[in-house]
């Protein structure tokens, strides 16, 4: 069965998300689909094309004009797609339904296309806060549910049943257990322990939280040594604010180190040198508070104990699991410190606990439903 993956960006090999994408084609392919990878991708020299796979599918330009057509016309995409009779597309939400998206879906409708849709966060709106954002944001809330008209299924990892007039085929994030290495063994931590958190910086990843718990924590001039590793980029001022000042604030620098974005061996030497591994703190603030998040299945996946706040069902009966609180205050360090000592699986047995998590697990119910006789949505 032939699929086009479409993404309206481009890929960054340390990007999480982009990593992500690769896993979920290379499982739908040893489904036995066969997958066309359609994105986006701006050339060093600021052309902008949309790509398959590797090839150009249409050379979009430079400047404005090309930014422009990238948001208005998929002409190109949907010529390939009849040209190519695919009959399954497979779309990965950027918030931007419109008038111009609206069309593009209608468009494939038209031919007989069926379409699922992956919202990898829901629901999404309280990620939005600067005015810029919001704008953004507006067409889509405007424009999402008539664009959701012509989709068959949306793609969640999240517990609803529905999402705008829409059936769901709920998923947990998976992993491919071939790119995602198994940490050393265990190391001793009767006299310091090494916190390690890896993302691409947001304000609902509330590391502050734990900037600020490690504050507290030092401010006692405790003689057992807390170290955060904090890996990935800053999104924005709010994050390097939220970040930064706490660490100057409570004269951090000598326990809490900043790498910026890591991938490939020095990403997995820094978790080997990690004994415990920190997910999101602050999904609240975006409003979300059940959620199946891919950095929770990557620690488990290298073999890691975890804390996070959340809500996710896959994990929070799991010995290995500290559940924290989803408010505001700061982590509880000593609480930390005895939860770590008192760990007692080994790395391979956390690994092996998530084996029904591999993507290709996931994805098979996706390439199933795809190819059953479920009610395509009809005009």
């Amino acid at each position: 069965m032939k699929a086009l993956f479409l993404v309206f960006y481009g890929f960054q090999e340390y990007n999480g998300i982009s990593k992500k994408i690769r896993y979920q084609i290379s499982a739908l392919e040893k489904c036995g689909m066969d997958v066309r990878t359609c994105y986006y991708e701006v050339t060093p020299n600021g052309g902008r094309q949309w790509m398959i796979n590797d090839e150009v599918l249409v050379d979009l330009g430079k400047g404005m004009i090309a930014k422009l057509k990238k948001r208005i016309s998929f002409r190109a995409i949907i010529r390939y797609i009849i040209k190519e009779k695919i009959p399954f597309v497979y779309i990965r939400s950027y918030h931007n339904a419109n008038p111009f998206t609206i069309h593009f879906v209608k468009a494939l409708k038209n031919h007989g296309v069926k379409i699922f849709l992956e919202i990898p966060t829901y629901p999404y709106d309280q990620e939005y806060f600067s005015v810029k954002e919001k704008i953004e944001l507006y067409a889509d809330k405007l424009f999402r549910h008539t664009f959701c008209k012509y989709i068959d299924a949306i793609i969640t990892y999240s517990n609803d049943t529905e999402i705008f007039g829409k059936r769901t085929i709920r998923l947990s994030n998976g992993i491919d257990f071939n790119h995602i290495p198994l940490r050393n063994s265990t190391k001793n931590i009767n006299n310091e322990l090494h916190l390690i958190g890896v993302a691409e910086i947001h304000f609902w990843h509330g590391f502050d939280r734990l900037i600020k718990g490690l504050g507290t924590y030092y401010n006692s001039n405790p003689e057992y040594k807390v170290y955060f590793h904090l890996v990935g980029n800053m999104s924005g001022k709010r994050e390097q604010d939220e970040i930064l000042t706490p660490i100057k604030k409570y004269g951090l620098k000598p326990y809490v180190t900043l790498y910026g974005a890591k991938h490939g061996e020095e990403l997995n030497e820094l978790f080997n040198h990690a004994d415990f591994a920190i997910g999101s703190l602050g999904r609240h603030r975006s409003g979300i508070y059940n959620i199946k998040t891919l950095k929770n299945r990557e620690y488990a996946a290298r073999g890691f104990a975890f804390a996070y706040s959340e809500t996710d069902d896959d994990f929070d009966q799991m010995p290995y699991v500290l559940k924290l609180s989803a408010d505001e205050s700061p982590i509880n360090i000593p609480q930390l410190i005895t939860f770590c000592r008192s760990q007692a699986m080994l790395p391979s047995e956390i690994r092996a606990s998530i084996h029904h998590l591999s993507w290709e697990e996931q994805m098979k119910k996706i390439y199933e439903d795809a190819r059953s006789n479920h009610t395509i949505t009809k005009l």
